[in-house]
């Protein structure tokens, strides 16, 4: 599947859009990892959970859970939040 990169994380993938394989959002972290090591650290916790700032969405609607299953043909998109003063 097509992942869109966050520019925060383009150091990791070399540019705004890599591919990623998996049939759930974990399995497809996973192989992200793999490709571009020690970019899904970034983006999920000690506790296999999404951190706060970030925010990843398939088929037009947020994802939360590591198990959501995750079409092959699906772009997921990776948002990370702005903050500062």
């Amino acid at each position: 599947m097509k992942v869109l990169i966050p520019s925060a994380l383009h150091s990791y993938t070399g540019g705004a859009r890599t591919e990623a394989q998996g049939a759930t959002l974990a399995e497809a972290l996973i192989d992200l990892d793999r490709r571009h090591p020690g970019i899904r650290f970034r983006m999920i916790d000690e506790h296999d959970r999404v951190r706060r700032h970030i925010r990843i969405f398939s088929g037009g609607q947020q994802i939360f859970d590591l198990t959501h299953p995750l079409p092959p043909d699906e772009e997921l998109i990776i948002v990370q939040a702005l903050s500062g003063g």
